[in-house]
């Protein structure tokens, strides 16, 4: 048995049946030219009979229960493929809505603590002709950001390639990787020097974030956000639903209106949300905050910031009912955040960010969410994702969609990749808290052609 990283433990930990605390992707493929009636079965079978399972995939807790054993990671010899992939037909008529009825199921069940904590589901019957993949892994296992990098890994930007690996396969592993994985003392000490220089030099650097709070009065701080029927306690059954957008149309807004990608993007969010709460007779006066995963690359003057990432809060713009007023409101809030990390070092933005979701410690603690103000009201993720068409086996990968945790106090999440040439949007919500979800699908477009009709673009 192999010792659980305190995060991992924390994952499970915090899991219960109105908490599951597994991320998930639901992909789509087109099969390819001339393929039979048998293609999607004969991938299936592809799977089920790999010679193979990698370690991370064998692995399960020392114990189902929440006890000491449960420090400890067991490592099964033999998988049971045939439950872990399953092969789905969707019923009649195989619309997207059918799917994604059928994903909002499979993402709420709990994943079984008795087996390694992931599984796997290749559904035929869309009336399409095109098949879905569908696949959790629990968090104490691998993040989404590794569990889509693994996903490209097995993929291939070659329509012609053929016999592509399983996801779950062995990886021939980097000697780095294979350090990490060990208890270093030595380079332990090395981290806590460098964060001892971080922490003293971290005194000016509060004091230069205090200043710009008062200097920027409207600037975003945690537990100012308003309280909305997003930030509620949560029961287990999860609404799941998903779509995709052209990538240059986002593109194209940003240019013209001297903005970023992301900032486009998270002024689609505002103006869906705001659709979404009026349409529930629950809009709140003030903005909506949402907390937004940022890479410190680009951020960090030293240049040190490697793939670290820390989180800001933004604010959506969700009062302003003009879509290029919002645009300005999301664009300023972002560069205030911006300006906050410059000049801070991975170590010491890292550490803002984890002041900014410090309170989602408190939300299992019954109460909490009900009596206290939200630190932010959604969180919304985009994350990289393949830059050029990909296949599996001559299929063509249409979209990847990514479906993320809801839990107390934050029952709606928004998760999106970038996939060739579109952006692809996986939206995840608590089912009770969160009626009609997937109204924001025609919200979000709404807010992207009034963006477009207001800047004169011809939406596509």
């Amino acid at each position: 048995m192999g010792l659980m990283a305190p995060q991992d433990l924390m994952f499970l930990a915090i899991e219960s049946r109105e908490h599951p605390m597994h991320v998930g992707g639901l992909e789509l493929f087109t099969p390819p030219e001339g393929a039979g009636p048998g293609f999607i079965r004969e991938r299936y079978e592809q799977l089920i009979e790999s010679p193979e399972v990698g370690e991370k995939f064998r692995r399960r807790p020392g114990t189902p229960f929440n006890t000491p054993r449960n420090l400890l990671w067991a490592t099964d010899d033999e998988i049971d493929l045939d439950y872990h992939v399953q092969l789905t037909a969707l019923p009649q008529p195989g619309r997207i809505r059918e799917l994604f009825s059928a994903t909002s199921r499979w993402h709420s069940s709990l994943l079984d603590r008795h087996r390694p904590l992931w599984e796997m589901r290749i559904v035929e019957g869309l009336e399409d002709g095109r098949f879905a993949v569908y696949t959790k892994v629990h968090h104490a296992l691998i993040d989404g950001v590794t569990a889509l990098k693994t996903l490209q890994a097995v993929l291939s930007d070659d329509p012609e390639a053929r016999d592509c690996p399983a996801p779950f396969a062995p990886r021939q592993r980097r000697a780095l990787e294979g350090k990490r994985s060990r208890f270093n003392p030595v380079g332990l000490a090395k981290y806590g020097y460098g964060i001892a220089g971080d922490v003293a030099g971290g005194v000016p650097a509060a004091a230069r974030i205090g200043w710009q709070a008062i200097r920027e009065r409207d600037m975003v701080l945690p537990l100012r956000a308003p309280k909305t029927i997003f930030n509620v306690p949560i029961g287990g059954a999860r609404r799941f639903a998903a779509q995709s957008w052209s990538i240059a149309r986002i593109k194209a807004v940003g240019k013209a209106s001297g903005c970023t990608m992301n900032d486009v993007v998270l002024s689609m969010c505002g103006g869906a949300l705001r659709d979404y709460l009026i349409s529930q007779n629950a809009l709140p006066e003030d903005p909506l905050i949402a907390m937004v995963p940022v890479s410190l690359h680009s951020m960090v003057e030293d240049g040190n910031g490697g793939n670290a990432v820390t989180a800001v809060l933004t604010s959506l713009g969700t009062h302003r009912a003009d879509a290029l007023e919002r645009l300005e409101c999301v664009t300023n809030s972002m560069q205030q955040a911006k300006r906050m990390l410059t000049g801070l070092s991975p170590n010491q933005a890292m550490a803002v960010g984890a002041f900014m979701v410090s309170p989602l410690a408190l939300a299992p603690v019954p109460g909490f969410v009900s009596h206290t103000p939200p630190a932010f009201n959604i969180v919304i993720s985009n994350v990289p994702g393949p830059r050029k068409p990909l296949y599996w086996d001559g299929a063509r990968l249409d979209g990847i969609y990514p479906l993320s945790i809801a839990m107390d106090g934050l029952a709606l999440n928004i998760t999106l990749t970038s996939n060739a040439e579109t952006l692809d949007f996986g939206i995840v919500g608590c089912r009770k808290a969160v009626p009609h979800l997937q109204k924001l699908l025609t919200f979000l477009d709404d807010a992207l052609v009034s963006l477009e009709k207001q800047l004169g673009l011809e939406s596509a």
